[in-house]
């Protein structure tokens, strides 16, 4: 039988961990192998994890890496055949979400999977838009053939719910060890290369959304832009981000205009923030001093190890 592992990054999980826990503990299929990877968590994280079953590897806080975290998960599981990733903020919609999820790989080819993100019950409008955005109702396997149609968004995936084949991660070089953030469309990407298919599982469901403040939407994107400016090979095999980002803003307004009509100006305003963090990460951040770029990233650990 297939041995499934299951692999979470925590730090400081807080009021939602012990939610989280109970709903991984009501699921039809749990993997074998259960490992977290925490970051010097100063809570409960870790104590609550070890009373649900749960291996605890700990690093510290600035070594936290997306890729590379990741990348050493992997080999700490290393008999695992087919590895779940998920964040401590993604929480199980229902007792077969990862059941559903591990049902793509009956397809050999199937690389990787990933589940629909719902909004979080309490999550607000522009939040909650991003997520019926980027997780449509309908499942989809993709092949590298699919760039014509869909573009960048061939290679989208998200590691707060996804799994992965081992052998297909062997194959195409694992993580990036060392990204600001992506690593799971890096993985993606190199895949469809390869001739893998990537695989979205609508059936499989969390709970996961974000409700970003104006500064961290702007710091968001600026690593966003920063990750392609390093990976210049994804926008020219799959097509440029900007494209998608514009299908992105006219949804959401008409989204908004139809249910929240009072905050338009608010996503405007953050239209345009993503727009100049994105720009400025993709354009100029080798040109600025590493502390500038540290104070306009999203994720500052990173610029402790970043190559010029």
């Amino acid at each position: 039988m297939t041995k499934i592992g299951l692999i979470v990054p925590t730090l400081n999980a807080g009021a939602l961990w012990p939610s989280w826990l109970t709903a991984f503990e009501r699921q039809t299929r749990r993997p074998d192998r259960l490992l977290v990877i925490d970051s010097s968590s100063d809570d409960d994280t870790v104590a609550l994890a070890r009373s649900y079953g749960f291996g605890v590897h700990v690093i510290a806080k600035a070594d936290f890496n997306h890729g590379g975290t990741r990348q050493l998960g992997i080999g700490l599981l290393h008999d695992a055949e087919i590895i779940v990733f998920m964040t401590q903020d993604a929480l199980l919609a229902g007792p077969d979400a990862i059941e559903r999820l591990l049902e793509a790989f009956a397809d050999e080819r199937v690389g990787a999977a990933y589940g629909r993100q719902l909004p979080h019950r309490d999550a607000k409008p522009i939040g909650a838009h991003a997520r019926l955005f980027n997780y449509p109702p309908q499942s989809r396997v993709r092949s590298l053939e699919d760039r014509r149609q869909l573009g960048i968004k061939t290679a989208f995936i998200s590691n707060s719910f996804a799994a992965y084949r081992r052998s297909a991660l062997l194959d195409v070089g694992g993580f990036p060890t060392d990204t600001v953030m992506n690593e799971d469309t890096f993985v993606a990407g190199k895949m469809l290369l390869s001739g893998w298919k990537v695989a979205y599982r609508a059936d499989a469901r969390v709970h996961h959304s974000h409700d970003y403040a104006y500064a961290d939407e702007f710091k968001r994107y600026f690593d966003i832009g920063v990750f392609h400016a390093r990976t210049p090979w994804l926008q020219e095999t799959f097509g440029k981000a900007a494209g998608e980002g514009r299908r992105y803003v006219v949804s959401e307004l008409r989204y908004l205009a139809k249910n929240a009509p009072r905050l338009v100006p608010s996503a405007v305003l953050r239209s345009g923030l993503k727009w100049l963090g994105f720009k400025m990460g993709s354009s100029l951040h080798r040109k600025l001093p590493l502390f500038l770029n540290r104070r306009l990233s999203l994720h500052r650990a990173y610029w402790r190890r970043a190559l010029p």
